[in-house]
């Protein structure tokens, strides 16, 4: 039978979180209930105590409640309830997680959630779900779900949202029980074909849709990651485990957004992890003549009146970034691959970063993007970075295609290339 681990501060979240193991039970699935609280007495039975909880994170309960400290102790029972679900997990008695919370119980829920392998089902229902979720779910595979009031009682409004949370975790859970899916990182690097990361927006999208195509031509198992923010983040964890064989990084955008105070940003360690771990890399300058904000009313006045402005989408507002800008990018992307550990190297198209830069879009600026590339140029003079000019466009399909035949060369150079290639 599949099993559902409900975790959560039952001091606080009782009621519901009872209301949830009678609705679990009733599609058929085993729970199992996990006691994370701390200051207020349980108000339901648990299968693994508060005390259990404390004690896996080398904690003692009766010393977290006499010193009183919520912030210590939410961040020490994340912890403990961490190492209980990847035990439990371990034992084979975990096959989803659910939860529910306000901010101190979705993080301590997420931290657990995320320790587990990628595949696990993991359901969490927030009413924080409705904001920024990036810290909660960093680059695990959490699925979260706005609980729209307040988790504070059974009511009108959230028993409908509470009951498909647990529906919707019973039928995970069923499905990875039958299958058993998780997603363990060593699996992964080992698998039949090479994995390739590489990074796409919808303006690289043709380019990096070409270079797929040949690198699964070439026997590889290419995972593309939205420069999105939390597709930067992700690309650069998984590369940091050493799951990649090759990184091929034509979209930098993220790097523009941080610069510039865009929303989707990845912080500032995008396009490093690549290097650190020596995996062979190919990077270009993909969509780096743009910054990316939310709707156009929330654009800052000054961007409104003095930048080229473009709406994306109702949700995404661009603008160009300027020759200032594009220099600085230029001088930070290599500074960042000048490090690299590993092959490396930058191809420039000298056509343009993005549908919008194209010849005849409304981002064309040869200034602007003369800037990147000399900027490029001379950081990476007499470093052992390889700086290749191609006179295309980001999403000519050749251009795709050379970039994907260069990685492919130093993946084989390195040790690392599919048996059979085309």
């Amino acid at each position: 039978m599949a099993i559902v681990v409900l975790l959560g501060t039952l001091d606080t979240k009782g009621e519901e979180y009872g209301w949830l193991r009678e609705r679990l039970l009733l599609q058929g699935v085993e729970v199992i209930v996990v006691d994370a609280g701390v200051i207020g007495e349980p108000r339901i039975g648990a299968d693994v105590p508060r005390a259990d909880v404390a004690r896996a994170a080398q904690a003692d309960l009766a010393r977290l409640r006499a010193e009183g400290d919520r912030g210590a102790a939410v961040t020490t029972m994340a912890r403990g309830a961490a190492e209980t679900v990847l035990r439990l997990h371990r034992e084979g008695r975990l096959h989803g997680v659910l939860a529910i919370g306000g901010s101190g119980g979705t993080s301590i829920a997420t931290r657990a959630m995320r320790a587990l392998p990628l595949g696990v089902p993991k359901v969490m229902v927030s009413s924080m779900a409705s904001g920024d979720v990036s810290a909660y779910v960093g680059s695990s595979d959490i699925t979260m779900m706005y609980s729209v009031v307040d988790i504070a009682g059974i009511n009108s409004v959230s028993a409908p949202i509470l009951a498909n949370a647990a529906d919707a975790a019973a039928g995970m859970a069923k499905g990875f029980a039958a299958a058993s899916r998780a997603l363990r990182p060593a699996e992964l690097a080992a698998g039949e074909r090479p994995l390739v990361a590489a990074s796409m927006a919808g303006v690289t999208t043709p380019g990096v849709d070409a270079a797929r195509e040949r690198l699964t031509e070439l026997g590889y198992e290419v995972l593309v990651f939205h420069a999105s923010g939390a597709g930067g983040r992700t690309l650069e964890s998984m590369a940091e485990q050493g799951l990649f064989a090759g990184v091929l990084d034509l979209t930098l955008s993220e790097l523009a957004d941080d610069l510039c105070g865009g929303i989707l940003s990845a912080g500032p360690d995008r396009l490093s992890a690549a290097g650190r771990r020596g995996i062979p890399q190919v990077v270009s300058l993909g969509a780096l003549d743009m910054v990316k904000f939310g709707p156009i009313d929330t654009l800052p006045a000054r961007h409104l009146r003095e930048r080229d402005v473009r709406v994306h989408n109702p949700s995404i507002t661009v603008i160009r970034t300027t020759v200032r800008e594009c220099a600085e990018l230029g001088t930070l992307v290599a500074a960042k691959l000048r490090d690299a550990s590993g092959p490396t190297a930058v191809c420039v198209p000298l056509h343009g970063l993005s549908t919008l830069g194209a010849p005849d879009g409304p981002y064309h600026d040869p200034a602007a993007d003369e800037a990147l590339f000399e900027a490029v140029r001379e950081g990476l003079r007499g470093s052992p970075v390889d700086v290749l000019e191609f006179g295309t466009h980001i999403n000519d399909p050749a251009f795709g295609r050379a970039a994907s035949d260069l990685l492919h060369r130093m993946i084989t150079e390195a040790g690392a290339a599919p048996a059979v290639s085309a």
